[in-house]
């Protein structure tokens, strides 16, 4: 048995199978997780939702931020962007089924002693936090008014966690720092604009992992969201967005405790930056 991290795949079906088949993987005896951004800029994202549907047991799937993005714009909630792929998903007649399936995702999970989240964890929270914190929002999501969550999701403010924040406030700052998280203050305050690599960080800010003090640190973490990033070898960090709707590759990782191993394949470009 072999517990497989993927990264973002964001429509890109192909890819997947391919990596799957580099992998070599088995439902019966492997277990896959996949960071989130499971939809959008690749060109089969329903192919991608109906594959991992199948594979239910053996695919464990996270939400990322392109994820929620599909919910809202079936929701009514969001316009589609222009760069947006996911009108076969809109258009499917099992759309409905597809959705439920999505909005039932977690956003976080620990497996084997890695933490697995779609984009990062704010300096203030511990393990057994950001678990519980992921668990209120999925709550909403799974509930009656998920909808009501949904008009009210977007936007930057609160940009920091306080324990003493409650309803929307609460969720939005969840939903921020686990799904669209790249740089944040020592103080936790987040950063949502730059979206370039680890060394392009504003003055005052820095990559979520790299503050200091931070109460995950020391855990093994393993996310997505960030394809920019750069090379990050670490031996508590795995970042798994290797670009692949933007035509780099998509990535694996092979996990057993602290051994990494990682398998890719090339991807045909969806997308071009800036789009």
């Amino acid at each position: 048995m072999a517990l497989y991290l993927i990264g973002d795949v964001q429509g890109c079906d192909d890819a997947l199978a391919r990596l799957l088949q580099r992998i070599d993987f088995s439902a019966s005896r492997d277990t896959l997780v996949l960071l989130g951004d499971l939809v959008n800029r690749g060109p089969q994202s329903l192919a991608v939702l109906r594959r991992l549907i199948a594979m239910e047991g053996a695919a464990h799937c996270l939400l990322g931020n392109h994820d929620l993005h599909l919910l809202a714009v079936a929701h009514g909630v969001r316009k589609p962007h222009r760069s947006d792929t996911l009108d076969d998903v809109l258009n499917a007649p099992d759309r409905d089924r597809l959705l439920d399936w999505l909005r039932a995702r977690p956003l976080a999970l620990q497996i084997e002693g890695w933490l697995m989240v779609h984009a990062g964890v704010l300096p203030q929270w511990d393990v057994p936090q950001t678990l519980s914190l992921a668990r209120e929002l999925e709550a909403e999501l799974r509930g009656a008014d998920w909808g009501v969550f949904l008009h009210n999701m977007y936007g930057n403010r609160p940009d920091r966690w306080n324990d003493g924040l409650r309803g929307i406030d609460r969720l939005r700052v969840i939903v921020n720092a686990l799904t669209r998280l790249r740089f944040c203050s020592v103080d936790g305050v987040m950063e949502f604009e730059t979206k370039d690599s680890a060394a392009s960080a504003p003055e005052g800010f820095m990559p979520w992992f790299e503050v200091p003090g931070r109460l995950s640190k020391g855990q093994r973490i393993a996310f997505g969201h960030w394809s920019t990033l750069g090379d990050v070898r670490r031996t508590d960090l795995l970042a798994l967005d290797t670009g692949c709707v933007w035509g780099g590759c998509l990535t694996a990782a092979r996990v057993s405790g602290k051994s990494v191993e990682r398998l890719s394949v090339d991807c045909v470009q969806a997308q071009k930056p800036g789009a």
